[in-house]
């Protein structure tokens, strides 16, 4: 029987949750009200703050509450472009212009949009890494449905009530800079969870990991393994439809989507 392998000792939870202590809060968009559904609401950007653990920035937008005296702070996905003091409108009548919120039926088709909502409500689901947006492809007007692109090359159809903001967001091009050394890593994922460093399988003891032992390190047999695999045994290429680099006209057509938008 071999040991209890890391994978496995992730899910109990311990050591490997992650550091949420000095983190900003949950970015979402506002809660779907008549406000937004009818018309527009005004909200001022507060500051533009680092949210520990997050690439992109956060902006904190005040709105004046929609029935009593009081002012109602949200936590925004910055977009690049947004300044303190910016208005930004939030609704199914607000401008096209970089940081309101707009339901997709209320954009054309190509507009650069972040912080998408999957279904209607949800308050910002997709495209919210720095330097991320999603592109509105179609509508269909007889479904309510929309297509857009999301970061990753894929399609998806979401409803056209879905509300997303316009614009980029903000703090791209963050992984065109090398980290160059091991004291920046290890800055970078302390804020995030006990990820790094990691030792690979093929360095370990047969008792530690599947890819261990050997006398040269390598793994002694296929890397793929089947989905029900047990736990201690479910490491590598999990379920691999295909491995191996990406080659002839599949390869140039997913380096296109991924890297031509």
């Amino acid at each position: 029987m071999g040991r209890v392998i890391r994978s496995q000792r992730k899910g109990a939870g311990s050591i490997f949750r992650s550091h949420t202590k000095h983190r900003k809060g949950a970015a979402k968009l506002r809660s779907l009200d008549f406000a937004e559904r009818n018309g527009y609401i005004k909200g001022v950007v507060k500051e533009i703050i680092h949210d520990p653990g997050r690439g992109a920035p956060l902006a904190k937008v005040s709105f004046r509450h929609p029935h009593k005296y009081r002012k109602v702070s949200e936590l925004f996905v910055a977009t690049e472009g947004l300044y303190t003091g910016q208005f930004v409108y939030c609704g199914k009548k607000a401008q096209l212009a970089v940081g309101n919120v707009l339901p997709l039926s209320s954009m054309p088709e190509g507009t650069l949009v972040c912080n998408v909502e999957d279904k209607l409500g949800d308050r910002g689901v997709l495209a919210r890494c720095s330097g991320n947006y999603a592109t509105v492809i179609s509508h269909n007007p007889d479904t309510g449905k929309s297509r857009v692109r999301l970061p990753s090359g894929a399609k998806k159809v979401v409803p056209s009530t879905a509300r997303a903001t316009v614009g980029i967001v903000a703090g791209g091009g963050r992984t065109e800079k090398p980290l160059l050394k091991a004291g920046r890593a290890y800055h970078k994922y302390k804020a995030k969870r006990n990820s790094w460093p990691k030792v690979r399988g093929v360095a370990m003891n047969p008792v530690e990991h599947p890819h261990g032992g050997g006398n040269h390190q390598h793994i002694g047999h296929a890397s793929t393994v089947r989905r029900d695999a047990p736990a201690g045994q479910k490491v590598g290429l999990i379920a691999a439809r295909r491995t191996g680099r990406l080659r002839g006209a599949a390869g140039v057509a997913k380096k296109a989507a991924a890297g031509g938008e």
